[in-house]
C-alpha cells in the first residue's frame, strides 16, 4: 500500500493535543534513567515463552508491598542494602496505583522480544551450533533477589529454549546470589565462566566455573571450581563494590587478562585488570586500565576490540593495526551504561579515550533510554559482535507481582565502529529478526506540513519493524537560535526544525502516545545540530508509571537524510537513529492504545519547515520461546546432530 506524495490533510483535522502545549524554557531532557536495575547482567536473558492471562499475585516480601499499589517499606530501592543497583522504583512509592485489569497486563507481554515467562530477570556465547545466553533470574519471585543463573539456547538469537538452571546460590562465597559474569572460549575448546558472588558475609569475589560435559551441545550442567573464590577484593578496595569480571583477552605474553568494576574513594569510577595463565590464580596488574572522576562505581565492564575499516566483528582477543578498542561501563550512580572509543596499550595494560571529553561516563551512551547492564560477546559462526542489554520495568513492584513478571532483554544487536563519523559505534538488530517480518506496508513521500499529525493506515500497530526517512523543506528564512535545548520538553516544544517523526503506540484520539524524533536546532553559527529523542510522557494515563523524555545528539552528515527504525514490541519500544548511531529504549503501559485500538501516526511539530516521509512498515510475528523439548525425539536427534 502507497500513500501519495500529492495526498493534503488538514491541520486542523489533527491538531491534537500534542501540538499545543505552553513551552518550559527553562526546563531540559532527563539526560539518564533513574531506574531501577538489576545485579548487572552480563549474562543477558531470554524469555520463557507464553504468559499466563490471570497470573496469581506472589507472596515474596509480603511486608514490603500491601495491596492497591501502596507500600509500607522506607522509600529506599530493593538492592541497594546487598550492595549492587537498585532494583525498585522509590519514585512511585507515593503514587496511587492504577486498576490494572488482567487483559492489560497480558497486553504488555512482549512478542519478540526475551524474557522470564514468570518472575525477576536482568554471558552470552555461541557452542556448537547454539546462542547460549546465561541471565540473572529470581525463580521465585517477580521482584528482585535470591539471584540464580537462568540459562536458555537458539539456533537464530530469536526463537529461544528453556533450559534448567546453570548455577544457583549454595556456596559461602555466592550464598548471596550468582550475579553476573562473563564466558571466555579458549584456543583448545575449552570454556571458562567467571562470575561474582556474594559470600555469606556480602563480600564481593570473583568465581570460577566451567561446564561438566564440553561434548554437551546444550552445556546443562556446569561446576563450579572447588578453590573458588579465585579473586577478592584487593587491599584498599570495598567489599561490596568489586564486581563482573569481563571476558578475558590474551596479551602478546601468552596470558590472560581480565577486567573487573570498582571505584575509588568512592567517585572515580575505575577498572582493575587482573592477569592469569590457568584462570585459577590472578595477579593485580599495577595502576589501572582506566579511570574516570566523578562518575563512581562502575559495574558491568566490557572491554573489546573494533576494526575501524571492517564490517565484521573481531574477537576479544583481537590486536594490532586498524584496531581500535571499546571500553564500557554501567554506571551504578546514574543506573547508565556508556562507551568510549579509543586505544589500547597492550604492553602497559592502560587505555586511553581518543576524545577525553567524551570519556567513560561522561560521554556517549549506549542507549539513552530505559537500558543497562549491556554486555557483548564475539559470534565466532558469522564474525559478527553482539550486544546484549537489560530493560526494567517502569511501572511499581505491586504491579509486577501481580502480573507475575518483570524485566526483558533488548533484541539482540550487531556493533560496528561508524567509519564515517569515526567517534561512534553502530547498533543494529540482528538481521535475524527480519524472518519475523509478515506483511509489508509502503508509504513513499508523505508530506506532513509544520503543525500537523497524519495516521498511517495499517491497522492494529502492536508488533512492527518502521524503516522511516525524513527530508525537511525550509519554510522560514534566516531562522534565529532556537530556544529550545536537546529534547526539550518533549515532542510538545515546538522550535524552528523540529520535532518530526513517528507516534507508536497511539490510540485514535491522541490520548496516549510515544513520539519517536528528531529535533534539528540552529546553533549561534548557522549549523544544525540534531538530537535523537523518545517522549514518553503521554504514554500512559496511569500514574504509577515512570514517563521519561529520552534522547542524545546524533550526528547527520551532510549526504544523509533523516532516517530512523522502530522496533515496536507491546511495552517496549527500540529506536534506532542514523543506521544505529544513537539508540534509545523505551517501555510503555498504555491503557486505552493497546490490543486493537493501537495505532501508528507521523507527526511534525516544527513550526518552520514541512516534513516529507517514506517509510516501509512490517507486521512482525511473535518469537516461539517455550521450554526445551527434552521429552521429543526429534529435538533430541537435532542436538546429538550439533
Amino acid at each position: 500500500m502507497e500513500a501519495s506524495s500529492s495526498t493534503s490533510h488538514d491541520p486542523a483535522l489533527f491538531h491534537a493535543p500534542l501540538l499545543h502545549h505552553p513551552r518550559r524554557r527553562s526546563s531540559r531532557p532527563l539526560k539518564g534513567f533513574a531506574v531501577i536495575i538489576g545485579s548487572v547482567v552480563f549474562l543477558l536473558s531470554l524469555v520463557i515463552l507464553i504468559v499466563n492471562q490471570s497470573p496469581e499475585p506472589l507472596a515474596s516480601n509480603p511486608s514490603s508491598v500491601t495491596a492497591a499499589g501502596s507500600y509500607s517499606m522506607a522509600a529506599q530501592p530493593r538492592g541497594i542494602a546487598e550492595g549492587v543497583s537498585a532494583k525498585s522504583n522509590p519514585s512511585l512509592f507515593d503514587k496511587v496505583g492504577f486498576n490494572w485489569t488482567n487483559a492489560m497486563f497480558y497486553w504488555q507481554r512482549t512478542a519478540y522480544h526475551f524474557q522470564p515467562q514468570k518472575n525477576w530477570m536482568n554471558g552470552p556465547l555461541y557452542h556448537k551450533g547454539w546462542y547460549h545466553l546465561f541471565y540473572q533470574y529470581n525463580p521465585d519471585s517477580a521482584i528482585w533477589g535470591n539471584i540464580t543463573w537462568g540459562h536458555a539456547v537458539s539456533k537464530d538469537l530469536i526463537h529461544w529454549f528453556y533450559l534448567p538452571l546453570a548455577m544457583v546460590p549454595d556456596q559461602w562465597y555466592d550464598i548471596n546470589g550468582c550475579w553476573t559474569g562473563s564466558a571466555t572460549l579458549l584456543p583448545d575448546g575449552r570454556i571458562v565462566m567467571l562470575y561474582t558472588g556474594s559470600t555469606n558475609d556480602s563480600v564481593q569475589v570473583q568465581n570460577l566455573a566451567y561446564p561438566a560435559n564440553l561434548s554437551d551441545p546444550l552445556l546443562l550442567q556446569w561446576l563450579k571450581y572447588p578453590g573458588n573464590p579465585v579473586v577478592v577484593p584487593p587491599t584498599g578496595i570495598e567489599d561490596d563494590e568489586f564486581r563482573d569480571p569481563t571476558t578475558a583477552w590474551l596479551g602478546p605474553d601468552g596470558s590472560w587478562r581480565i577486567a573487573v568494576g570498582t571505584r575509588f574513594n568512592t567517585t572515580i569510577g575505575t577498572a582493575l585488570v587482573f592477569q592469569t595463565t590457568n584462570f585459577s590464580d590472578y595477579e593485580l596488574l599495577d595502576g589501572v586500565l582506566h579511570a574516570v572522576p566523578g562518575t563512581g562505581m562502575w559495574e558491568c565492564i566490557d572491554f573489546y576490540p573494533v576494526a575501524i575499516n571492517g564490517s565484521v566483528g573481531l574477537d576479544t582477543t583481537a590486536l594490532g593495526p586498524g584496531i581500535k578498542h571499546v571500553l564500557k561501563a554501567s554506571l551504578d550512580d546514574t543506573k547508565v551504561d556508556h562507551y568510549a572509543i579509543g586505544t589500547y596499550d597492550m604492553i602497559t595494560d592502560k587505555w586511553t579515550p581518543d576524545n577525553p571529553e567524551e570519556d567513560v561516563g561522561i560521554g556517549l551512551k549506549v542507549d539513552y533510554g530505559r537500558y543497562y547492564a549491556s554486555k557483548t560477546f564475539f559470534d565466532q559462526s558469522k564474525q559478527r559482535r553482539i550486544l546484549y542489554g537489560w530493560v526494567n520495568e517502569t511501572d511499581s513492584e505491586a504491579d509486577d507481582l501481580e502480573k507475575g513478571w518483570a524485566s526483558i532483554q533488548t533484541i539482540p544487536r550487531s556493533v560496528l565502529y561508524d567509519n564515517k563519523t569515526g567517534t561512534h559505534l553502530l547498533q543494529w538488530p540482528v538481521e535475524e529478526v527480519e524472518s519475523l517480518r509478515l506483511n509489508a506496508t509502503v508509504f513513499k513521500d508523505v508530506v506532513v506540513e509544520a503543525g500537523s499529525v497524519v495516521p498511517l493506515d495499517i491497522g492494529t500497530a502492536t508488533q512492527l519493524d518502521i524503516l522511516a526517512e525524513f527530508e525537511i523543506e525550509t519554510l522560514v528564512l534566516n531562522s534565529t537560535e532556537d530556544e529550545v535545548s536537546d529534547c526539550g520538553d518533549g515532542a510538545v516544544d515546538r522550535s524552528t526544525y523540529g520535532p518530526f517523526g513517528v507516534l507508536v503506540i497511539a490510540d485514535d484520539s491522541l490520548s496516549e502516545l510515544t513520539p519517536i524524533y528528531f529535533r534539528p536546532l540552529n546553533t549561534s553559527d548557522g549549523s544544525l545540530e540534531t538530537y535523537f529523542c523518545a517522549d514518553e510522557t503521554r504514554s500512559s494515563k496511569a500514574p504509577d508509571v515512570t514517563k521519561r523524555v529520552y534522547g542524545g545528539k546524533i550526528p547527520v552528515l551532510d549526504d544523509e537524510n533523516y532516517n530512523m527504525r522502530v522496533l515496536v514490541d507491546h511495552s517496549v519500544v527500540e529506536s534506532f537513529g542514523e543506521g544505529g548511531r544513537t539508540v534509545i529504549t523505551s517501555r510503555v503501559y498504555p491503557t486505552e492504545a493497546i490490543y486493537g485500538a493501537a495505532r501508528l501516526f507521523l507527526f511534525n511539530n516544527a513550526s518552520g519547515v514541512n516534513v516529507k516521509a517514506t517509510l516501509k512498515i512490517w507486521e512482525m510475528n511473535s518469537a516461539f520461546i517455550r521450554p526445551f523439548p527434552f521429552e521429543e525425539t526429534l529435538f533430541q536427534e537435532m542436538v546429538a546432530s550439533t
